[in-house]
């Protein structure tokens, strides 16, 4: 009787934690200024320390069937991008908080060309920019990024 009553009470206050997100199960990488091809569907990256002030200058999208890929690029104003933390989630979004970043005038959702649907913005504060970038099912990701303008490339593929 004492043991199931232990039982009952574990499984009480330890069941709330497994729903929380365990980022020791995520494949965490720092992504790099070169492509890999490489291409994950989940997982948290990041990429080095840029503490210059910058702004998101615009969002360029395409899609080559040769390549076999759409080609989403944030293009930002200095020769470096922002210092970057990302989230690839399982219901095919990536979430990107983008530090030291201001808007820019005038940019909105790329048109739709394959598999991108849309991309929302998120001025958390003065400090950081945060966007959901939002696609069609079961694709995968090669993200790096690129210096001399500053950008950040997304590869995305089924």
């Amino acid at each position: 009787m004492k043991s199931l009553l232990f039982f009952i009470v574990s499984i009480l206050f330890l069941s709330p934690i497994s729903y929380g997100q365990d980022l020791l199960k995520e494949r965490i990488w720092k992504i790099s200024s070169r492509k890999k091809s490489i291409f994950l569907d989940k997982g948290v990256f990041h990429s080095k320390e840029n503490p210059v002030r910058q702004k998101l200058t615009s969002i360029r999208n395409s899609y080559v069937k040769s390549r076999g890929y759409e080609r989403v690029v944030l293009d930002f104003s200095t020769a470096q991008p922002p210092q970057i933390y990302g989230l690839i989630s399982k219901d095919s979004k990536i979430f990107i908080d983008l530090f030291n970043t201001d808007l820019g005038e005038g940019i909105s959702s790329p048109n739709h060309v394959k598999y991108l649907k849309n991309i929302d913005f998120y001025p958390i504060d003065s400090k950081s920019l945060s966007l959901e970038l939002s696609f069609d099912k079961d694709v995968s990701f090669d993200i790096f990024y690129l210096e001399n303008p500053g950008r950040l490339v997304i590869d995305i593929k089924k």
